[in-house]
This record gives structure tokens, C-alpha cells and sequence, in this order.
């Protein structure tokens, strides 16, 4: 990783509380004055005479950023950062202005290749332009509440438990354990201490599943139990034996809509991406042109075989 970029990732911890930092206090001007125009943008440096501005400078961070800091003016971001961060930006736009000075004294911007590219990576960006101008209004908190609404009228409510669940590699390690808990052990601090599943942790506890999200060893003992009841008996699986404790039942229709947010924003965006593939395609008058045929190849006939000598007679005797 380049120092530069590590040296911006105190913007990327510090987050949306840089963003809404407010402006170093000055004192106001005993007379208001009309600011001048390059006050907000002032030349930094030049190369070869031309000037390099306090925008161009943020913009070599601006991939490093999070969202939310690109849209806070410069001079707002420039107070914001280190000076030896600035620095670094400075430093590294003089370096992009001097290389691009370079090439096209070297005439590289007429190279047939790099103009290819070129037109290529514009071509790239319009088209991207054009489907977040497309999609992205779309997207709205109204929407993707619509969405979820439309999705949970559609299902049926569906039962979950949320379970504790202690598992060993062994059956004598899973008959032990439950004999400590039927005498009052504690199941969390046992699930603590015995367990091999990661969730032992958090004293073992799943969370609420459906039937189908378990192995059906497992969730037929689990959905068998009550609140608060302990299997009766270890249940053994394809990962070992388990001793489980269901907690709570509930019916549930599924996760909630801030569960759901990102996984329903995704899907709409895939949606909107081919409507408006659609409409733009739609738009447009699209001919398809069927290419020649190939020639079809040459049949070489065969040579023909090579002429046999005559045998000669066999003399009689």
C-alpha cells in the first residue's frame, strides 16, 4: 500500500463526523468584500506554466474517500486534512501533471493504440453515466419499502425457534454434559466451556431459524422442545453430537425490512439496469446485418495414380 493511501485512511475511519465538521472559525471582515473567484480555488503549483488548482489536488484522493467527503467543498477538505497529507496530494498531482507533460511531448496522445484506449475508456464511462442517471432515482427508501411490502404479502408466516446448542465430537462427552445441566449446570457457561462450535462464544446461541436452515437431525430436536426445555437425550449429526436448549418460538415471514435494505437494493438495481437496457435499446434503430457467407474451399482433385511398368513376358524354356 502507497503511503499516500495510508495516510488517507484516517479520512476513511473518521467517516461522515469529517463531513459535517464545521468551518474553522475567522474573524469576519470589519468591511464585507466581494471574495474574488479564485479564492475558493487557488493555484497551488504550476508545470510548464500551467496551473495546478486546489480542486485537481483533492481529486487524486477522492477514489480513497468515503462517498460522503466528496461532495464537501475543497477548501472545507483542505482544512480537514494533516499537512503532510496535503502534502502528499500536492506532491502526487505535480508527479500525474509532469508525466502527462511528458507524453504528450512524446506525442503519445497521437499514438493510434492510446487513442483506441482512450475512446474506449470514454465510451466505458458514458454508457456508466448514463445507467446511474438511469437507475439510481429509482432507488428510493419509498421504493424498496414498496418492494418489501409486495414480497411479505406474499409469504406465509413460517415458525422459528432460537436455540442454544452444545456440541462435542462424542456421545460420552455429550451424555456427561447434559447429566451436568439436567443437575442445574448452567447451559450458556457449560456451552462456554465445553463447546466446540464457534458459536460456544456466545454460550451457544444460534439465533432464531427455520426448520430448513438445519440439518434435520437437528431441527426436527429442536423444533420438537418447548421454551426452555433441554433435549432429552444428545442428538447426533454429521458434524457431532449435540445437547440443545430451545430459548424462544415465534412465526415469523421473513427478515426484517432493514435486514432486507441491501439485499433488496441489489436486486432492484439488476432490475433497473435491464429496463433500461430495454428502453435504450428500444430507442434506437438496431438492424442486423447477416455477414457473407465464407467461400466455400476448393476441392483439389486427387492426382492420378502413377503409370505401372508393363511386366515383362517370361521366357520359355
Amino acid at each position: 500500500m502507497s503511503p499516500l493511501r495510508l495516510s488517507l485512511l484516517f479520512l476513511l475511519a473518521a467517516g461522515p463526523a469529517l463531513a459535517q465538521a464545521p468551518a474553522p472559525a475567522t474573524p469576519a471582515p470589519a468591511t464585507p468584500a466581494p471574495a474574488a473567484a479564485d479564492d475558493a480555488n487557488p493555484v497551488l503549483a504550476r508545470v510548464n506554466g500551467q496551473d495546478i488548482r486546489l480542486d485537481e489536488v483533492m481529486a487524486t484522493a477522492a477514489e480513497a474517500m468515503p462517498a460522503e467527503l466528496r461532495t464537501v467543498p475543497p477548501a472545507l477538505l483542505r482544512s480537514m486534512l494533516p499537512p503532510q497529507v496535503f502534502e502528499q496530494l500536492l506532491d502526487r498531482a505535480i508527479t500525474d501533471r509532469a508525466m502527462l507533460a511528458a507524453a504528450r511531448a512524446a506525442r503519445l496522445d497521437q499514438d493510434p493504440e492510446v487513442r483506441r484506449r482512450v475512446r474506449l475508456a470514454e465510451e466505458n464511462e458514458l454508457r456508466d453515466v448514463l445507467l446511474r442517471r438511469e437507475v439510481l432515482p429509482r432507488i428510493t427508501d419509498e421504493a424498496l419499502r414498496a418492494r418489501y411490502d409486495r414480497d411479505a404479502a406474499g409469504r406465509t408466516a413460517e415458525e422459528e425457534v432460537r436455540a442454544r446448542h452444545i456440541l462435542v465430537p462424542n456421545e460420552a462427552d455429550a451424555r456427561t454434559i447434559l447429566a451436568e445441566i439436567q443437575r442445574g449446570g448452567n447451559f450458556e457457561e457449560v456451552a462456554r466451556r465445553r463447546s466446540t462450535d464457534p458459536a460456544a462464544r456466545n454460550g451457544g446461541d444460534l439465533g432464531f431459524f427455520r426448520r430448513g436452515d438445519m440439518v434435520p437431525e437437528f431441527a426436527n430436536a429442536a423444533f420438537a422442545l418447548r421454551p426452555g426445555q433441554v433435549s432429552p437425550a444428545p442428538v447426533r449429526t454429521q458434524f457431532g453430537w449435540h445437547v440443545i436448549k430451545v430459548e424462544e418460538r415465534r412465526s415469523s415471514t421473513g427478515p426484517s425490512f432493514e435486514d432486507s435494505r441491501d439485499t433488496l437494493r441489489q436486486a432492484m438495481i439488476e432490475e433497473e439496469v435491464q429496463a433500461a437496457v430495454q428502453r435504450i435499446r428500444a430507442s434506437v434503430t438496431i438492424e442486423r446485418v447477416e455477414p457473407p457467407a465464407p467461400p466455400a474451399p476448393a476441392i483439389q482433385a486427387e492426382p492420378p495414380a502413377p503409370a505401372r511398368p508393363a511386366t515383362p513376358p517370361t521366357p520359355r524354356r
